[in-house]
């Protein structure tokens, strides 16, 4: 993932004991409008729409309701069990949503057509807390159900398509309400958030439509009801800034457990063909959903992965590559799989810096930093492949203190095929020394190779540390960089009810990209024409600050942006094709090629979730 939310899975658990509470603290904090002396009223024969009101949060937050009619039209039996009621008559106006969710806790006893009479309390409900900065979910909780009548038609869904989501994606938070939208007045013919809003809880339908994102684990998938919105050659839709979203994704989810019927796997580009329809819902992972009661039928268009260029004899390919916290305890399969991937489809790279290699014992939390059994069971992949015989180097990190998985000890290793490339061993180094830079002759040099940039920075606390190394091709030295910066972990999501979102991870990654550019000019002050690559996981989009301040000075350019904006991206997250992972050349690497090389991103089935990238040029 964008190494952002994670995800467990136990996502969707049962949640009544905290409702109350949430909307409480939300009352005190002033983060949710609503009455405050609730608990004194009790209303009765309200419809829906009165209830959902015309902005995020109802009007009747906090109060008893009673005589609530509608229509069941969908009924969830795990995870967040309760089922959507829908009023047939509705209002009129395109603010108020028709629809509801009732969270029951444990298992509905009603079915699809109940026409069911309710008594409850209207809750606001954040997905992830109030922290997140998620959007609400309008619901009724501690539900008393009359079934009234069975068999009922299901009130006709809302066709969402191309032409009923605006193209704007979302209004300026209100500047009083700290950025919020949660109390200005939805506008679902103006912006896209808006549009979604006005339809949460109410039966919707899409026709065929575009996989943009493929289908995951937790048995979700993307899709695009816009087909040209951002679209590139493979079928995906482009990340391309933060102005410029794209309103079409929808996420798709099935009403129907997988125990009972599959969710079908799709990769990017495949069609979600024929009709998917049920109640809209939004959940902390995708935010608005298609809950489907009835779900399209996959057509798969045959996706292929990608395999790059093979270098030329006086070219040095070097490559990147986040193998997704591999440690021996993984199955021999994803060895197996990750060393065919360099071998067939990045062409046995010259230098291949990897992110996320745990130590010996991976996860276990034992004092365990080595990982030379990690690495020597990737490199006899890779051999047994049909690969060169690589060697390595790195620097074992202290216990515990670069970040990730805890007991993993994830670090930066490089490869290199000693047929092609000589390293250049530099005195021996622990994880709390720095390499520094010097002049030999006229030409830069690492005080310690390998050896780990600005290490007692504060930049890098719980975070993995940048390896620097110094490498000889045809008599010409390169250096490389391999990064890992910090996770997108703690940012709102693009869904946020502030708009725009905050994104806090920015500032650690704005301090460490400083950090690399300083020791970038540093290495250019005592040879201004040196060959600089600092690769790896950026962990940010090639629009950020943090790329930005990588560049700072001109020392290093982006090398993504040598691509058609529609080839732009290593990742895909929430149905959005992005740059997280990247290769920086300073300008002395006058002339080079470069490929996201696409093999994992777009797939259901990955060895890693980022793709690799490739940069093969003539030191």
């Amino acid at each position: 993932m964008p190494s952002s939310i994670p995800r467990s899975a136990g996502r969707t658990v049962a949640r009544s004991a905290a409702v109350s509470a949430v909307v409480a603290a939300a009352l005190a904090a002033g983060l949710l409008a609503g009455s405050t002396n609730a608990a004194a009223e009790d209303a009765a024969g309200v419809r829906i729409h009165d209830i959902q009101g015309t902005t995020r949060v109802s009007p009747l937050v906090g109060q008893q309701v009673s005589g609530v009619t509608g229509i069941v039209t969908g009924v969830r039996t795990y995870g967040s069990r309760g089922f959507w009621i829908q009023d047939p008559e509705g209002d009129g106006n395109p603010a108020t949503s028709e629809g509801l969710f009732v969270f029951t806790s444990s298992v509905p006893t009603v079915a699809v057509g109940d026409a069911v009479s309710l008594s409850g309390t209207v809750t606001e409900y954040v997905p992830g807390g109030l922290t997140s900065g998620n959007q609400s979910l309008t619901q009724l909780s501690k539900p008393v159900v009359t079934v009234v009548s069975q068999g009922n038609p299901v009130p006709a869904p809302v066709t969402i398509s191309s032409w009923s989501v605006p193209d704007a994606y979302t209004p300026e938070g209100d500047p009083a309400a700290a950025g919020s939208i949660n109390g200005l007045t939805l506008k679902p013919r103006t912006y896209a958030l808006d549009y979604y809003e006005s339809l949460e809880g109410t039966n919707v339908r899409i026709g065929s439509s575009r996989v943009v994102g493929a289908t995951d684990p937790y048995s979700e998938l993307w899709v695009t009801v816009k087909p040209w919105e951002n679209r590139n050659r493979r079928g995906g839709t482009v990340y391309g800034s933060y102005e410029s979203q794209n309103t079409g994704r929808l996420q798709i989810q099935s009403l129907t457990p997988v125990a009972q019927q599959p969710f079908p796997k799709a990769n990017v580009g495949d069609r979600l063909t024929g009709t998917t329809e049920g109640p809209l819902d939004f959940n902390q992972f995708g935010g608005y959903t298609l809950t489907a009661r009835t779900l399209g039928t996959v057509v798969d268009r045959g996706l292929e992965r990608e395999s790059t260029d093979k270098q030329q004899r006086n070219e040095l390919a070097v490559a990147t590559y986040n193998v997704e916290n591999l440690d021996p305890t993984d199955p021999q399969e994803k060895f197996d799989a990750l060393a065919k991937a360099v071998v067939a489809n990045l062409a046995s790279p010259d230098i291949l810096a990897l992110e996320e290699i745990q130590d010996n014992n991976g996860a276990k939390n034992d004092g365990t930093v080595a990982a030379d059994q990690t690495v020597k069971k990737f490199t006899d992949a890779i051999v047994a492949a049909g690969g060169p015989a690589y060697e390595w180097r790195s620097v074992d990190p202290e216990n515990n203190k670069d970040g990730g998985e805890p007991g993993g000890n994830i670090r930066q290793v490089f490869l290199f095929n000693p047929e092609r490339v000589s390293f250049t061993d530099r005195a021996a180094t622990d994880p709390s020394s720095a390499t520094g830079v010097t002049g030999r002759k006229g030409h830069a040099a690492l005080t310690v190779s390998p050896g780990r940039i600005d290490p007692s920075n504060t930049a890098w606390e719980s975070s993995r540390k940048p390896l620097a190394g110094e490498f000889v091709f045809r008599g010409r030295t390169v250096f490389v960089i391999a990064n890992h910066f910090g996770s997108k972990g703690g940012d709102e999501s693009i869904v946020s009810h502030h708009q725009p979102p905050a994104r806090s991870s920015e500032a650690k990654r704005l301090l460490q990209a400083q950090s690399v550019n300083g020791f970038v000019k540093q290495l250019l002050a005592v040879e201004k024409q040196a060959d600089v690559l600092v690769v790896g996981d950026i962990n940010d989009f090639e629009f950020s600050g943090t790329t930005k301040a990588l560049t700072d000075g001109g020392a290093l350019y982006p090398a993504v942006k040598s691509l058609p904006r529609s080839e732009r991206y290593s990742y895909v997250y929430q149905g959005n094709s992005q740059v997280l992972d990247q290769i920086l050349t300073s300008p002395g690497v006058r002339h080079f090629d470069y490929d996201s090389v696409h093999i994992n991103a777009e797939f259901a089935d990955q060895d890693s979730d980022h793709d690799p990238q490739v940069v093969r040029f003539r030191p």
